[in-house]
């Protein structure tokens, strides 16, 4: 069990420098800007490249669970660094139908990062039975931090001598290399290996639930998934919407140009320090409460950037932007933990990449918004919208 307790933690430390390269897709709101530049493709249509990106995304999830069952992780994961650097390798080449970007980025690149996110996450979680919470929040804080230093360093390289063009094909072999190398170095725990047990937490609340491998067809069966599952797509949703306008919503309360750019940075880095956070407090505190606090961090977040919006008010706007990130970030440690601690670890990969795939409704959420916008004129329509979708958020919560 030392052993066990001693290599475990450089596994996880392996997953998180994967998965830092590979949250390289919520970079796009920099990644389109040369894009927009050089061939003057709309707002809704580079929107719409992202949003099959997060469709490709929860796809290649599955395909990962189905190929790792029949092959093995390295398979999975060589697969997806082909498919990551022929992506980006098509789009450094793009001539001008946004088809073609559709293709090269939302679907290959889609796919591929799909599948090694999968891979990471099901293989490094099953080290860690006993931390659910933590290794999660680990790996989800890297991947969500990934837009914020990938993002810069992209932007760096378009102002050089690069270009676009080879920004895109320099990222596209980095990203495939570092995959390629993890391949070899991420692995699952040898069968029979023993790890330390879990300690009950007093004051964490027991939970009533059966304690049991469930397949994913027994998963399914369950009315207390499809609660949960309709939970996360809506308290997603208040997070993929935000941070879809969240500049704009910056120079809409008198914030600077400058300002509203460092805003919507420090929005992405409390995504990623709500996702390490959660996972903590989800170790510490349990299932219900963490979610319970979740929630209610969903439900303050559009409440304050109403307040902000109606009162014109930056300091209130900066308060509301910091908590989207935070409950945005605690979506997916709690889904990855929740989906262990519920359906079993014998079956993680494939019931997780199903749980995955609420990002497809829920990233049609900022479309909503964006139509609500353009139509009242204001930023107070979707934000009632959102503050309605984290209150019945709460209901399905409650009655899990």
């Amino acid at each position: 069990m030392e052993k066990t307790a001693l290599v475990r933690w450089p596994r996880l430390l392996i997953g998180a420098c994967v998965m830092l390269f590979a949250g390289v897709i919520y970079a796009w709101s920099v990644l389109k800007a040369p894009l927009a530049a050089e061939f003057g493709w709309s707002a809704s249509a580079l929107a719409l490249n992202f949003t099959l990106t997060l469709c490709f995304f929860c796809i290649g999830g599955v395909l990962a669970s189905l190929l790792t069952k029949r092959t093995s992780v390295r398979v999975t994961m060589l697969v997806s660094a082909v498919l990551v650097l022929l992506g980006f390798f098509l789009t450094s080449r793009l001539s001008g139908s946004v088809m073609m970007l559709y293709v090269s980025y939302g679907c290959l690149a889609g796919l591929g990062i799909g599948m090694v996110y999968n891979a990471v996450v099901s293989t490094t979680s099953a080290w860690f039975p006993d931390k659910k919470g933590t290794c999660s929040g680990v790996l989800m804080m890297c991947f969500g931090l990934s837009s914020l230093l990938l993002g810069k360093v992209a932007e760096a390289m378009f102002g050089g001598a690069l270009g676009w063009r080879g920004t895109f094909l320099w990222l596209g072999i980095g990203i495939a290399a570092i995959l390629a190398v993890g391949s070899f170095l991420v692995k699952a725990p040898e069968p029979g290996t023993v790890f330390p047990a879990q300690q009950a937490k007093s004051g964490a609340g027991q939970e009533d639930f059966e304690a049991r491998d469930y397949t994913t067809g027994e998963m399914v069966k369950r009315f207390t998934f499809w609660r949960f599952f309709l939970f996360s797509i809506l308290t997603s949703a208040v997070g993929s919407t935000v941070i879809s306008f969240a500049r704009d919503l910056a120079l809409s309360v008198g914030a600077a140009a400058a300002l509203a750019t460092t805003l919507a940075g420090v929005l992405s880095l409390c995504n990623g320090l709500g996702r390490v956070i959660c996972g903590f407090v989800y170790d510490a505190l349990g299932r219900r409460r963490t979610m319970l606090i979740s929630n209610l961090i969903t439900i303050a977040a559009p409440l304050v950037v109403l307040l902000a919006v109606i009162g014109n008010s930056l300091p209130l706007c900066v308060v509301g932007l910091c908590l989207t990130g935070i409950c945005y970030g605690f979506s997916p440690t709690i889904s990855s933990a929740f989906v262990g601690a519920f359906y079993g670890t014998k079956y993680f990969s494939s019931n997780y990449s199903l749980a995955n795939m609420m990002l497809i409704p829920s990233s049609f959420a900022a479309t909503l918004g964006s139509a609500l916008l353009t139509s009242t004129g204001g930023y107070v329509a979707p934000f009632l919208m959102l503050l309605a979708f984290a209150v019945v958020a709460l209901a399905l919560n409650l009655s899990i």
